[in-house]
């Protein structure tokens, strides 16, 4: 017998308690065990309007809800009994007649409601009625993309504002193309599959069109997001032990094609915020190691809090598959640098930017080099020469400064370089090496023919990796099938320079793919962050991702965007504002607040006093915590993810940073600064899922007014 469990179960189980929880899951292995089991009560549910589904009792009050068939078994959902019962009599289980997917549709019950209207309230409402968003479509237009029968009449009516309201009732696959069609993009019509008929376990209570049940119809791509096969006890545990992260268990059709595939090439999967590039690089990582028994696979990102989080949800994904979990590897870049350098090389004495500083102050005196001032030779020695690790004058003098908009003569390079030189001596006189260095050696290593470390390597947030890392990454990977797979976004790029990849060997050109459907961000806060970038950005190479066609599958609130007088009245606004979070039922550390940089989170301290919580400061070692509302600079919100946020000290002179911008020494450097900044805010405010509010004191940041709508 075929044993199933749904979406809506897994959502279910996470609104329970934790010993209902509990005591429903021992019911669930019970089922899966032996369903014909003598301790189990199933009973009928006569009133639902799908006579296969089943309650099963878990104990005085909960219910389990189930189809069973004879030779199927599916978990659907899990409540207390009246609850339980209710949500059955509104569903069904149908293959849907034009895509072929099995669908678990809510019944439509119309309810008629007459009103007497005076003529002139009827003009009234006529002149006020917003254009309908689909009525040009015909209803196996409608069908096609797998809208429920019964649903085509509410789908034609609906308008800009009742939109949301409809499509909550419909499968996701209907969700996703009507807001690509209410966007103005033409979605892909869902290949349909051969219809199977199946004959019904007991007759319809009504006459009926039969019913079409069967193992093609949930292996369709479309019922595979919502319906998943569960073979083995170990899989049905991993499926219930965390209910709330459905990525683990259900994947959206165009991700699991993603992860599922093969490449000739190194591959980038980019996407706006929320799109699931993370999960799709964490299945990616999974599926390799499953395909390649022999293999090791690199999973790491960045930064150590990213890696840490990276390392939670393998463990989450397979947790209980030792021999897959023991061939990946989650480590962050700068651990996986550190770690190979010291086997090879011995342990690397990473050379601090405070002692760049003083050899590059040191070495300008000496060289003659005093013009120069000590913000723009740490900023070639940062983004162009320790970069690109270059090593001779020869290097220096035909790079092509990627990033570095101040022109250079000859003269001034000659100059430069001599410096430079000056620098790395003093830093092999002390033993020192910076982090380029690290790669580049590992690199060269890798190019004369030492063993791979890695089989395969996946990389999350891949814009923020920098050029020596990139090099690593080529030389690791070598252009061999599938060895190099990246997941990132241009536009939330906030710590390196754009530069080529495909210079480096890594050319994505051809395996580039974008996601577009947002599951973490409402549609109201998406589309405030997008505002914020361009609606196409381009890489170096030409590579462009486009958030156009980008669509959020739930509504929320407007985020709510204050310009105040002072730092208190800002600081007692927004400490209103969580309090109302919290009165709503919203848990601390589902709250997020986010500042430019250390010198504002005072201002973000006493808003969470104000509202009467407790804070706790991330960064890359301390991470949320119950019980406590989290607050960080912009930088550490990468990867994150809360309920509500609030982004405060949006402040002329912050946002951009005002120090930055004095840093500048030509006017066309202030491009990346401005790019960066921006990236910045767009990644604050999207870390928020329900709720949104931007704050900041008079005078505001300009970007501030791109929230504008437009």
């Amino acid at each position: 017998m075929d044993f199933r469990i749904a979406d809506t179960f897994t959502d279910s189980l996470g609104r329970l308690t934790a010993q209902e929880q509990k005591a429903a899951k021992t019911t669930a292995f019970d089922l899966q065990m032996n369903p014909s089991a003598p301790g189990l009560s199933f009973h009928k549910l006569d009133r639902a309007k799908d006579t296969n589904f089943w309650s099963v009792r878990v104990n005085a009050d909960i219910r389990l809800i189930v189809h069973r068939t004879p030779s199927s078994l599916l978990l659907t959902y899990v409540d207390h009994h009246d609850d339980a019962y209710k949500w059955a009599e509104r569903r069904k289980i149908e293959r849907h007649p034009a895509t072929g997917a099995m669908q678990l549709v809510e019944v439509r019950e119309r309810i008629e409601e007459i009103e007497i209207l005076k003529p002139k309230v009827i003009e009234a409402l006529a002149q006020a009625a917003k254009p309908k968003l689909f009525d040009n479509l015909r209803k196996f237009e409608l069908m096609s993309f797998g809208v429920p029968e019964e649903w085509i009449a509410d789908v034609r009516t609906a308008d800009e504002d009742s939109l949301f309201d409809v499509i909550k009732h419909l499968p996701q696959e209907a969700q996703e193309a009507l807001l690509k069609l209410a966007v103005g993009e033409q979605p892909e019509i869902p290949a349909a599959v051969p219809k199977a008929p199946y004959q019904s376990a007991a007759p319809p209570a009504v006459e009926s069109a039969p019913i079409l049940f069967d193992a093609d119809a949930f292996a369709h791509p479309d019922a595979q997001r919502r319906f998943r096969l569960v073979s083995t006890a170990e899989e049905l545990q991993r499926a219930l032990d965390y209910p709330w992260e459905k990525w683990a268990v259900f994947l959206h059709p165009d991700q699991t094609a993603l992860v599922e595939r093969d490449y000739s090439g190194p591959v980038r999967v980019s996407g706006s915020a929320g799109t699931g590039k993370t999960i799709v690089a964490l299945h990616r990582a999974v599926y390799l190691a499953r395909q390649n028994p022999a293999a090791k696979v690199l999973l790491t990102t960045f930064s150590h809090a990213l890696a840490n989080a990276l390392k939670r949800k393998i463990d989450q994904l397979i947790g209980n598959e030792p021999l897959v979990a023991e061939r990946i590897v989650v480590k962050s870049i700068s651990e996986v640098g550190h770690d190979l350098y010291a086997r090879a090389f011995g342990e690397p004495s990473i050379a601090s930017a405070d002692l760049i500083r003083s050899l590059l102050s040191q070495a300008a005196l000496s060289a003659d080099g005093a013009k120069f001032s000590p913000q723009f030779l740490f900023g070639e020695w940062s983004e162009v020469v320790d970069a690109w690790n270059l090593k001779s004058w020869e290097a220096y003098s035909q790079v092509s400064r990627l990033g570095r908009k101040t022109r250079l003569s000859g003269k001034q390079r000659e100059k430069l370089w001599a410096i430079f030189e000056l620098v790395r001596a003093g830093l092999r006189e002390r033993g020192s090496v910076t982090w380029a260095d690290v790669f580049g050696s590992l690199s060269e290593r890798l190019a004369e023919g030492a063993d791979r470390p890695y089989d395969f390597a996946v990389v999350d947030e891949a814009q923020d990796i920098g050029i020596a890392e990139a090099r690593f990454f080529s030389a690791l990977g070598g252009n061999r099938p599938n060895a190099l797979f990246f997941a990132g976004d241009i536009g939330q790029r906030i710590f390196q320079q754009p530069f080529s990849w495909k210079s480096l060997g890594i050319d994505v050109r051809g395996r580039s793919h974008t996601l577009r459907i947002n599951y973490r961000t409402s549609h109201q806060i998406r589309t405030h962050a997008d505002r914020l970038l361009p609606s196409s950005i381009a890489d170096v190479d030409g590579n462009s991702e486009s958030r156009r066609g980008t669509v959020s599958v739930f509504n929320g609130p407007t985020p709510g965007v204050r310009i105040f007088d002072d730092a208190r009245a800002e600081q007692q606004a927004v400490g209103h504002w969580i309090a109302d979070r919290l009165k709503e039922g919203y848990q601390p550390n589902e709250i997020g607040v986010f500042v430019r940089s250390e010198d504002q989170l005072v201002r973000a301290l006493q808003a969470v006093k104000a509202a009467g919580g407790s804070a706790i400061e991330l960064t890359d070692e301390v991470e949320a915590s119950a019980g406590h509302i989290g607050i960080s600079t912009m930088h550490f919100a990468k990867g994150l993810e809360f309920r509500a946020v609030a982004v405060m000290a949006c402040d002329e002179d912050v946002l951009p940073l005002q120090e930055r911008i004095e840093t500048v020494t030509d006017d066309a450097d202030l491009e990346e600064v401005y790019n960066t900044e921006r990236h910045l805010l767009y990644v604050a405010c999207t870390r928020a899922r329900d709720q949104l509010f931007v704050t900041g004191i008079a005078p505001a940041s300009e970007f501030l007014g791109d929230f504008a709508a437009r």
